[in-house]
């Protein structure tokens, strides 16, 4: 049975593009937190959090809080907080095996359920996410940096309620917008509680803004933190001028992510070299074998949702399928 590290080895790396911010600066918080930073403008307003780092190679999201923060941008209305997820993780990361540090123990987006964050298990990510815990309950619009695994256009991932889809629509960028339920193994952040209540106020989004390590990708997470705070209205938009691209914003198209492939095995590869938003005609088209099983798309026109093998296991999401839906 091949190993994670033969399967990567397989794989062309990416090369690092940009500087990994020294955040250690950043580390005593101002609520009790470390890593988390939190402004109220004394005024009537939403609590609205931009986290980054939920896995400790994407440094899109640590490069945009640390910009910021050194700028020192404050609400004008509401809460502002700015936190740090995984930073074990971040700074453990090492350049000669960049995919080994997404996270230490375990994913830390696969642990915001309530019975596993109270339940008796331990790790370095569920201690963290417990300590982020109480913050993100006050929360009331969230945005969570990402970044993925292969060179592709930016996704936002807006979760499986319809208010989660009318707010990426809002915010306008980036072109591609999923709505999604998640993983099998586990609950992600952007999922947790009141977030994909559909009842609820509260609201959030995540955003995947390209490959780990491209300067692009950090020029996304830039952009969409800048139009996220414009949007929730906590700043006003003079203020984020700077950090909002020139380029007129395209068109946005919808994607339902209608189901995950899962792998079963360490055999498990794609029968081309799928990078993300792939679109295939035809039903029935054969995507991967996974063993001797074949792997075929359920439908015409069928997207590709970050399809890699770079965290190959069993029981592991590989690639999410999608509709383009109309609004």
């Amino acid at each position: 049975m091949k190993t994670l590290e033969q399967v990567r080895a397989t794989l062309t790396p990416y090369p690092i593009e940009v500087e990994f911010p020294d955040i250690r600066p950043w580390q005593e918080g101002n609520c009790g937190v470390d890593y988390v930073h939190s402004f109220d403008s004394g005024l009537a307003g939403p609590h609205v959090m931009v986290m980054a780092l939920t896995h400790g190679n994407e440094v899109s999201g640590a490069i945009a809080l640390d910009r910021l923060l050194k700028d020192e941008v404050r609400p004008v209305r509401g809460r502002l907080t700015l936190a740090f997820g995984n930073v074990a993780a971040y700074h453990a990361f090492d350049p000669d095996d960049i995919d080994a540090t997404r996270y230490l123990d375990e994913d830390m987006n696969r642990v915001w359920l309530p019975s596993k964050l109270d339940g008796p298990e331990d790790s370095i990510e569920l201690r963290r996410a417990r300590e982020l815990r109480p913050i993100v309950d006050t929360v009331d619009l969230l945005l969570d940096i990402h970044s993925m695994h292969e060179e592709a256009p930016p996704i936002m991932m807006c979760g499986a309620q319809t208010k989660g889809m009318d707010f990426a629509a809002t915010l306008g960028v980036p072109r591609t917008v999923a709505a999604d339920a998640g993983h099998p193994n586990g609950r992600r952040l952007r999922d947790y509680q009141d977030f994909a209540d559909p009842l609820s106020q509260k609201n959030a989004l995540l955003i995947e803004t390209g490959q780990h390590f491209s300067q692009r990708s950090c020029e996304v997470a830039m952009d969409v933190t800048a139009r996220f705070l414009v949007t929730t209205g906590v700043v006003e938009p003079a203020d984020m001028a700077n950090y909002i691209s020139t380029s007129a914003p395209q068109a946005q198209r919808f994607l339902q992510v209608t189901e995950p492939v899962v792998a079963r095995s360490m055999e498990f590869a794609f029968v081309e070299d799928f990078r993300g938003l792939e679109l295939i005609g035809e039903a029935g088209s054969v995507l991967a074998w996974d063993g001797d099983q074949a792997v075929v798309t359920p439908y015409d026109d069928c997207v590709l949702v970050q399809p890699s093998l770079r965290h190959l296991g069993n029981g592991v999401t590989v690639v999410r399928l999608a509709r383009v839906v109309e609004r």
